[in-house]
């Protein structure tokens, strides 16, 4: 069984930063790869970004440019910088684990996800 467990949301001004980290124990992480969703009530989860087994990122088009991931095999951790924040981006986001080195923009495509953790930007 895999745990993922975030950390690092809170309140934050608008054009603040934060930064949310993901620890995951339960398989070898450096194998797969790792992906940050976001979800507000009652709209679907949005894929965010993705670090790849190899460490390359892609992201979704409202946060590129503006939020960076990252991962350190060592620590077993996936890290999202969020910069540039903005009202819209106010939402639980979500760390979760495919089972690809590739990481899917689909939600089903993962299988392991944490409990998720809130961040507010205020305007």
């Amino acid at each position: 069984q895999v745990q993922l467990v975030e950390s690092g949301g809170g309140l934050v001004q608008a054009g603040g930063s934060l930064r949310l980290s993901c620890t995951a124990s339960g398989r070898t992480f450096s194998s797969y790869a790792m992906g940050w969703f976001r979800q507000v009530p009652g709209k679907e989860r949005e894929f965010v970004g993705g670090v790849s087994r190899a460490g390359s990122t892609i992201y979704g088009n409202s946060v590129r440019g503006r939020f960076t991931v990252s991962r350190d095999n060592a620590k077993n951790a996936v890290y999202l910088q969020m910069n540039s924040l903005k009202p819209e981006d106010t939402a639980v986001y979500y760390c979760a684990a495919p089972t690809s080195t590739w990481p899917p923009t689909g939600s089903l495509e993962y299988i392991y996800w944490g409990q998720g953790t809130q961040v507010t930007v205020s305007s």
